[in-house]
């Protein structure tokens, strides 16, 4: 068949094909505009959170540098897709059903299964920026036009995508809480056995000057002593640090092995000065006996001093950083009652739903012109 036939079977059919069209056109609209249910989202947009806001006293002992990126993901992108996993949770919708009570709204008596409705109901976008963009679609009944629903059904749609941001803000500053109340425990066990030690060499240190009062060392040894107490408390410090990343990264991150690897070195050097390695102009066994077991326990008693200061003043920043409650999410605009409806689109719906029926009438006309010229045809 060609086009030209095609035309003129449309042509010959116009008015039939016309007058159905419109009516569907009409049909359509006026189903859309009186009975079908209003849709209403209330956009929220949250700033991609800080690489660097969480890490408390931990990021100042480890010498300020930034493992944010580390622990909550790569880059503000990372961290806003970890945010957008956190609004998907069942934590998050469940924290939202139980604040605006939402199984009553659904009329499901199950709250894992309105979790799961509204889970589906939740719009979450990220911008290449970091922005996340959150809404949440809530549909009034039947025959909305008649009803005086609108109103709260706008006022909803602005409570949930708010309620979201609180969950958020809620689930994120506890897992903060946990992450900091984690450091504090393993920094205060330091703090117990750096004590123990303290105390130990302090009373022996005591005990041989008392017994061995004309003991002194020259500047040169105190120089030594003072550069392997530095040593020693970086050592100290660097296994701290690994104590504290080792339970949040892999043992093949790159960073994990640069420390380690740092971590012996700062070993190595220590040994050196131990041992007496030619490489140092003056070592611990080119001292008297006497003189060395002084130096020893001098050197001792500096280490845990400075290691005991240090991880007490960490341990009081983790303690107020654990009880803070300042919020962890920054909200760019709060949702607001939506003007109009995002669907149903009434004219542009019935326009789509009158090209389909229009084209449907011109395949319906084609068949028929075609059954009936075969059956002509056989006849």
């Amino acid at each position: 068949m060609s086009y030209h036939e095609i035309l003129n079977i449309i042509i010959i059919n116009r008015k039939k094909i016309s007058q159905i069209t419109i009516l569907s056109i009409v049909i359509i609209f006026l189903i859309l505009f009186f009975i079908y249910p209003l849709t209403y989202q209330a956009k929220v947009t949250v700033l991609p959170p800080e690489q660097n806001n969480r890490l408390g006293g931990v990021q100042s002992l480890l010498g300020g540098q930034d493992f944010s990126n580390l622990l909550l993901g790569e880059g503000a992108s990372g961290n806003s897709q970890l945010y957008m996993e956190i609004l998907k949770s069942r934590s998050a919708a469940l924290y939202v059903i139980e604040k605006n009570n939402i199984e009553s709204f659904y009329g499901i008596k199950n709250k894992f299964k309105a979790a799961e409705k509204l889970d589906k109901e939740l719009n979450v976008e990220v911008s290449k920026e970091g922005i996340i963009s959150l809404s949440v679609n809530v549909s009034t009944s039947l025959f909305p036009i008649f009803g005086s629903q609108k109103d709260s059904i706008k006022n909803l749609a602005a409570d949930l995508s708010n309620s979201f941001v609180e969950a958020l803000d809620k689930i994120n500053r506890d897992k903060l809480i946990s992450k900091a109340q984690k450091t504090r425990e393993f920094i205060g066990q330091q703090l117990t056995q750096t004590k123990a030690r303290l105390d130990s060499v302090e009373n022996e240190l005591m005990f041989f000057q008392e017994k061995n009062k004309t003991v002194s060392l020259p500047q040169q040894v105190n120089a030594a002593i003072d550069a392997a107490a530095n040593i020693r408390a970086e050592i100290v410090k660097t296994e701290i640090e690994i104590g504290t990343l080792e339970s949040n990264l892999k043992e093949d991150n790159k960073t994990l092995i640069a420390l380690k690897e740092k971590l012996q070195q700062l070993k190595d050097q220590y040994s050196k000065m131990e041992m007496g390695n030619q490489d140092y102009l003056l070592t611990f066994k080119d001292v008297p006996e006497l003189g060395k077991k002084l130096a020893n326990l001098l050197r001792e008693v500096k280490i845990q001093n400075e290691v005991y200061s240090l991880l007490q003043q960490q341990y009081y920043k983790e303690l107020i950083q654990e009880n803070k409650d300042l919020p962890t999410v920054q909200v760019l605009d709060s949702a607001v009652p939506p003007l109009s409806a995002v669907s149903p689109r009434p004219i542009f719906s019935s326009i789509i739903g009158g090209i389909f029926v229009f084209l449907l009438m011109c395949f319906s006309s084609i068949y028929e012109y075609k059954k009936m010229y075969i059956f002509k045809k056989e006849k």
